[in-house]
Parts: C-alpha cells; sequence; structure tokens
C-alpha cells in the first residue's frame, strides 16, 4: 500500500503492517519520536522494542512511523527502529516538517501530530502515545500550543495516551479539545493525568472501564463525524507515579532557569523535560518508560476490542446476506 509520487513511493507499509490492514487484523501505530529523543542510549532502543513487544503480546500488529531519506515507514523493521535509536541526525518532526524532511532526504522521528496525519493516510485507527502535546503555560501570550490538538480535529482515530505533560495547562488543553469537539474519555480513571501523575486536578468527560465500550463510542463518533478523533486517557501505573508537588516544583524551577538561558519554543519542553529528570534522579525517566508501556498495553486493548466488535458486525451482515439469498 503505497501513495506515488512520480516513480517513488512516497509512503512504505511494511509488509507486516499490509497483510494486517488487508486482512482486517489489529495494529496500533506508535511514534518514533521517544525513540529518537526520548531517552539516553541505549534505553531508547530497549524502551521501543518492549513497547512493540506489549503491543504484539496484546494481539495486535505494532507500526512505528518515522521517515526515511525520501520517504514515508509506516511499520519500523528491527534494522529500522536500531537506526532511529543510534543515528545522530534524526530530526524531530510534527505535521508541518513532513514535506521539509522529506524533500531533503533527512531521517525524521514523527511527533504525535505527525504519527497522527501518516496514521490516518495509511488506514490505521488507534495510536498509542505518552504524553500529548497541550496548551503551554502563558499561551494566552504566547499563542503555544501543539499540534497535536489541532490534529485530532483533522484526523479519524483512536488516541491513546497519559493526559499531557505537567509543563503543560491541562485546564486550558481541555478547554480547547472541549472548542474543537474531541470527545476526551478517562479509560478506567475519571481524573485527567498528568504523564508522570495520575491526575492534573481536572476531570476527563467520562470514565469507561470496558474497552468494548470505548471502541462503542468511537465507533459511533467516528460514523457521525467527517473528521474528528477521540481521545482516551489512560494514567501511569501506581507504583510508577511521581509525586505532583515534587514535579511542579522542578518545572517552576526549570521555566524560570529556560527563561534565563532565552530558550524558546520547541526547544523549552526538552529543556524542562530534561532539568525535571535530574531533579528527581532519573525517577522522570523511568516513569516514561511506564507511560509508554500502559498507553501501549491499553491502546491494543481498546484496538482489539474495536476489530473484533467490526468482525461480528460483518459476520451478522454476511449471515442476514446469505439468508436472505436463501
Amino acid at each position: 500500500m503505497s501513495d506515488v509520487v512520480g516513480n517513488e513511493p512516497l509512503i512504505h507499509v511494511s509488509d507486516e503492517v499490509e497483510a494486517a490492514l488487508a486482512q482486517r487484523r489489529p495494529i496500533v501505530a506508535l511514534e518514533s519520536n521517544v525513540v529518537a529523543h526520548g531517552f539516553t542510549r541505549p534505553e531508547n532502543l530497549a524502551v521501543a522494542r518492549e513497547v512493540e513487544a506489549v503491543v504484539r503480546a496484546g494481539g495486535a500488529v505494532p507500526a512505528t512511523i518515522f521517515l526515511a531519506p525520501g520517504r514515508i515507514v509506516v511499520g519500523a523493521s528491527p534494522e529500522e527502529l536500531e537506526t532511529l535509536a543510534t543515528a545522530s541526525d534524526v530530526a524531530k518532526v510534527t505535521t508541518r516538517d513532513i514535506a521539509v524532511t522529506l524533500a531533503r532526504r533527512a531521517w525524521g522521528a514523527t511527533s504525535i501530530a505527525a504519527t497522527m496525519a501518516i496514521a490516518d493516510r495509511a488506514g490505521i485507527t488507534t495510536v498509542a502515545s505518552a504524553g500529548l502535546g497541550g496548551v503551554h503555560r502563558g499561551a494566552e501570550t504566547s499563542m503555544d500550543i501543539s499540534a497535536d490538538l489541532t490534529e485530532l480535529a483533522r484526523t479519524r482515530l483512536i488516541v491513546v495516551c497519559a493526559g499531557v505533560k505537567k509543563i503543560l495547562d491541562a485546564g486550558r488543553t481541555l478547554e480547547f479539545l472541549e472548542t474543537q469537539g474531541t470527545p476526551v474519555i478517562g479509560y478506567g480513571h475519571r481524573e485527567f493525568p498528568a504523564f508522570y501523575c495520575r491526575g492534573s486536578g481536572f476531570d476527563t468527560q467520562a470514565r469507561i472501564d470496558d474497552p468494548r465500550e470505548i471502541a462503542e463510542i468511537a465507533r459511533l463518533h467516528l460514523r457521525l463525524n467527517k473528521t474528528g478523533s477521540v481521545l482516551v486517557t489512560h494514567p501511569i501505573p501506581v507504583a510508577d507515579a511521581l509525586d505532583g508537588d515534587r514535579i511542579e516544583a522542578a518545572i517552576v524551577q526549570a521555566l524560570a532557569r529556560a527563561a534565563a538561558e532565552r530558550v524558546s519554543g520547541p526547544a523549552v519542553t526538552t529543556f524542562v523535560l530534561r532539568a525535571v529528570d535530574a531533579a528527581t534522579g532519573g525517577a522522570a525517566a523511568a516513569a516514561n518508560r511506564a507511560v509508554l508501556i500502559s498507553t501501549a498495553r491499553a491502546a491494543t486493548e481498546i484496538e482489539v476490542a474495536r476489530v473484533a466488535a467490526a468482525s461480528e458486525v460483518d459476520r451478522i451482515v454476511n449471515a442476514r446476506e446469505i439468508s436472505h439469498v436463501n
């Protein structure tokens, strides 16, 4: 399955993912930015492999998405995962960067927004991520709002994440999502999570404990709307969660340092996350890994339930058609 520009395939879908699409088997799309930039080496490769293994163990096919020179790849091979984890010149790619990166024939690791856009184009329904981008603190003057949020309005997906990073403004993020009509469902947890922390102080739209019910909500939402994804939040496990007050103090200090050092734009997030990790003695990196595993497992449960429900509908329709013919 490929989009073609000239004689070159623009989107390359791996044989495994293409077969799963053809056979309507469960697939979970995964971002690659966490592989290239989310962890130090060699932990980044180990975590990427572990996340894919969790998806497989749950009964779905993992599809890690990234940009290779001149093409988009849906479904990284083991060798490609290793390249993403070890190469020093892999760019972070959000939606606006896809064409530029392709034209420059550079390697690119996809953010959540870019992963969503490509997964939707490839025909994949479910995306697993760690922390969603959101409305930044001070956005009323900076207008710093993640492309992840607007991409939710453009695509037709189920996106599973652990809420937004605590460095962001959870309340304004939820207001933004409500304005653009994005359902926010808490899977097994009512409160909107904050990445390392299980709670942000704000509630999701509804708590749903059964992945089959979430799949049905998504089916109805996608059926009734021409565009617009469903956001499902799932918190970090209790044993791995960090103390919210401790993280908040580290964030305030890191933001002050970033301002003093004139760090701006997308670099602020990376700067603050690294500062928080240092302030917590590496506990934040361990929590990051726990979040990725947890959301991958939750996304797989929902995707498997979605495919099972769709298969049951097809079975009933086929049975009725055969009965009608007879």
